[in-house]
């Protein structure tokens, strides 16, 4: 058991809930049915299910990663972070197989139930459509280093990473509830988006040796470790201008006190702090095989930021519905 979940790699896992989250709490705080008290917009059970259907597609493309890095040589000795299951010996490439073919049918599973909850049978076409982006996912969590034309070996897993944990998780939860897109929330979408890039981008830049071996092309790969430093600061910069962008733009203080500034609604800036910290590390880094350690400080500061957030909203929330009683 201990194997497996060094195998699920746990630290992952905050980080691919954040989007969940922030879009959950904004359903929540802006229901697009004015006369829906909170309880009548949020479903627990839609909420349960969308953060084990995001876990499972977590854990499916980190076992998939396992396995299609480790029976193609690339997780060796030139490996800087923690020793992959399958390449230490202590998971054989057929059991991590099976594991996958396991996880990605209880992911699967999770996906119909998430759509039922959220659609019932009164939304067909909604329905098709998001088990059309579950299958997807799945396929995309499994393809991403598995298979002789895996996209993590051509440069393209940023853009999985992007889509997946950015887009669809911020603004396909939020549709769940909503049945509607809500184009203001596209900005925080981006950011968790950026910031989930962002780590791998790490990750990548970490394994920029091993992955040239093994003929791995990450985007750091092909575009060198200073290109790929200053892509670093674009994707964890631009995030931390959008969700202060979404704050001021949706005017969080508009409904409870327009002529002052609340702090209260702006909880999130405190994530600022450990994001700017881990900025200047990189910055000053000379050697990237000594990043391991910032993986789990970004991780850990998109899943504050996500938390954070969601606190404005909730207060912001509060604030009013005291205000309207």
């Amino acid at each position: 058991m201990k194997h497996w979940i060094e195998a699920a790699r746990v630290r992952t896992l905050p980080l691919s809930v954040s989007g969940i989250i922030v879009g959950s709490m904004y359903a929540l705080a802006y229901p697009t049915d004015a006369i829906l008290t909170p309880t009548e917009v949020f479903n627990w059970q839609l909420f349960g299910f969308a953060m084990l259907t995001t876990l499972g597609l977590q854990i499916l493309s980190n076992f998939a990663n396992d396995y299609g890095d480790g029976i193609k040589g690339t997780d060796n000795e030139h490996r800087v972070g923690p020793k992959r299951a399958i390449q230490s010996g202590v998971i054989s490439a057929p059991a991590m197989k099976r594991a996958i073919i396991i996880m990605s049918i209880l992911t699967f599973i999770s996906a119909i139930l998430l759509i039922y909850f959220a659609f019932g049978v009164d939304y067909i076409w909604y329905s098709l459509i998001f088990l059309v982006l579950g299958i997807l996912a799945i396929i995309s969590a499994i393809r991403y280093t598995v298979g002789n034309t895996a996209y993590g070996y051509s440069g393209y897993g940023d853009i999985f990473v992007f889509v997946f944990f950015g887009l669809v998780s911020t603004l396909g939860v939020n549709f769940l509830y909503s049945k509607q897109l809500d184009w203001i929330l596209v900005l925080p979408a981006v950011a968790i988006g950026f910031l989930s890039v962002g780590v791998l981008n790490l990750n990548n830049m970490r394994d920029v040796d091993g992955d040239k071996l093994a003929n791995k092309n990450t985007v750091v790969v092909k575009i060198g470790l200073e290109a790929a430093k200053k892509y670093h600061y674009f994707l964890v910069i631009s995030a931390m201008v959008l969700v202060l962008v979404f704050a001021i733009f949706i005017d969080f203080n508009k409904d409870i006190a327009p002529e002052s500034f609340n702090f209260d609604t702006y909880f999130f800036l405190v994530a600022y702090f450990p994001l700017t910290s881990h900025l200047i590390t990189v910055y000053k880094n000379k050697d990237s095989k000594l990043l391991d350690p910032e993986l789990k400080k970004l991780a850990i500061s998109t899943f504050l930021l996500s938390i954070l957030l969601s606190l404005s909203l909730i207060y912001l929330l509060s604030d009013i519905v005291v205000d309207n009683v």
